[in-house]
């Protein structure tokens, strides 16, 4: 059985296909149930996409993964969609603490499942490490022993392989954001039991998304070559007018709807502003003393989310001393990614440790030349200033403003350096000399140099410097974004 989705843009159409190797009635495929991911906020949306393939297709059978209580009872009460049932993260996860460890159930599962051992299902997940959704960056303290992580797995492997029996999915459906232990586990287990997959991404071309098999390497197709001549024409209308006029893929990471400037962070001073601050605080401590919420491992206290938001306000209060930008030197561009999200944690999850990468590359750099360094526009309110003298101390380091659009910086820079993030694509885009340190979609391209030890990298640094403009194929490039 497969299931095509094509997302078209300007007329917000979605089409589906059905096709099945089953001796069924031509109706069967509005008998399919599908299993989603309901990833915390994202639950909404979700739901929104079920309702759309019931009430446009006939699909008429649903389950669910669910993270948040709140998403949860939203769920259970609207009676738009009778769920078969909906499986809660957060019940789950309440398991362990009763869950006696199986070592020998743990290492079945790990010659079953492990990627190739268990550590990546944990390492993956940002509550469970860092503490974090739960706290604010820069808290980064485990809450949970070894062993309590262990039985973690254990509790969630075994409801989501009950759970997936039971209810017996032609197909699971995910979102991007495969950034936890239940959901990693559901996306592998449903894969090993040959549960047809598919994740919306994300693609780095404004306003687009796709549907493939994998949460990384998630167009099936790009290598196939059976583009049409109009989505030719249009990758190259795109292309050009991308290289005219750069522009973030997203406008949620426009430059002018963040706070970058430090007199920003004190607007909640304003009478008005603090007004609002008081009243969400005290809805949060009702919340806290009247919902069932407040017993989740990744609820969020009034008590840390006060604290956490002043230390934050305290912190923007300091200046940085951030370098001047100088278009005309010979630099590398090493953007700083979000962290933590699995743009590290999933996609690198050996390079997670930023400042060293950082370094690393800037030992790799030609003599003369400098590492230009920016903060990803999201992190700038939270990295704390130690990270930054950090970096600094690094000799061929120049850190500069976030405020500074990062296509800007590419465009005259001799070299993109990036772990997984879209500024690579932006520099793919440009023309320019491109090295990966993770894995990302873009490193399908023939002329992306994947870096997999920091040990090759000064070679891999000369190798593509000398070699670009003879490995650079824009032919290539247009039939991957066709």
């Amino acid at each position: 059985m497969i299931l095509r989705v094509k997302l078209f843009r300007a007329s917000n159409h979605i089409d589906i296909q059905t096709t099945h190797n089953y001796n069924r009635p031509s109706h069967y495929h509005n008998f399919m149930k599908g299993c989603f991911l309901l990833q915390r906020r994202f639950a909404f949306l979700g739901h929104d996409l079920i309702q759309t393939l019931k009430e446009q297709y006939g699909l008429t059978e649903f389950c669910g993964y669910v993270y948040l209580r709140s998403s949860y009872h939203f769920l259970k009460n609207q009676t738009d969609i009778p769920y078969t049932n909906l499986l809660l993260d957060d019940e789950i996860h309440n398991q362990y603490k009763t869950e006696r460890l199986d070592l020998e159930y743990l290492e079945q599962l790990e010659k079953k499942y492990g990627l190739p051992n268990l550590w990546y299902y944990l390492s993956v997940d940002r509550v469970l490490m860092h503490h974090q959704l739960v706290r604010e960056y820069p808290y980064d303290k485990p809450p949970y022993t070894y062993e309590e992580m262990l039985r973690i797995v254990q509790v969630h492997a075994k409801s989501i392989i009950a759970f997936l029996e039971k209810e017996k999915p032609d197909y699971v459906f995910f979102n991007q954001a495969i950034g936890g232990v239940g959901s990693l586990l559901l996306f592998h287990i449903a894969k090993k039991m040959n549960i047809p997959l598919y994740v919306l991404c994300l693609t780095g071309i404004k306003d687009t998304s796709t549907i493939g098999n994998d949460p990384i390497y998630f167009a099936e197709t790009s290598d196939a070559h059976d583009y049409t001549t109009t989505e030719l024409t249009q990758a190259r209308a795109y292309v050009d007018e991308f290289r005219s006029k750069p522009q973030t893929y997203s406008s949620i990471h426009q430059l002018n709807k963040l706070k970058l400037e430090r007199r920003q962070h004190f607007g909640f001073l304003r009478p008005r502003n603090a007004l609002r601050s008081i009243v969400w605080f005290f809805t949060l401590l009702k919340e806290y003393c009247f919902s069932d919420i407040r017993h989740d491992y990744s609820y969020t206290s009034p008590w840390n989310y006060l604290k956490d938001h002043t230390k934050r306000k305290i912190r923007n209060a300091l200046r940085i001393p951030y370098d001047a930008f100088d278009p005309s030197e010979n630099y590398a561009f090493f953007p700083l990614h979000f962290e933590p999200e699995i743009s590290l944690s999933l996609m690198a999850p050996w390079n997670t440790n930023q400042i060293e990468v950082a370094r690393h590359i800037a030992r790799s750099l030609p003599v003369g030349w400098k590492l230009y360094i920016k903060e990803h526009p999201q992190m700038a309110a939270f990295r704390p200033r130690s990270y930054y003298r950090e970096l600094k101390k690094i000799p061929n380091v120049r850190l500069l403003e976030p405020t500074l659009p990062s296509y800007t910086i590419t465009q005259n820079a001799k070299l993109v350096t990036v772990i997984t993030g879209t500024v690579g694509w932006e520099g793919t885009l440009l023309k320019k000399p491109v090295i990966t340190l993770g894995d990302v979609f873009y490193n399908r391209l023939s002329f992306i140099r994947r870096c997999h030890a920091h040990e090759d990298l000064p070679y891999i640094v000369q190798e593509a410097l000398a070699n670009f403009s003879t490995t650079y194929n824009e032919t290539e490039l247009l039939g991957f974004i066709s």
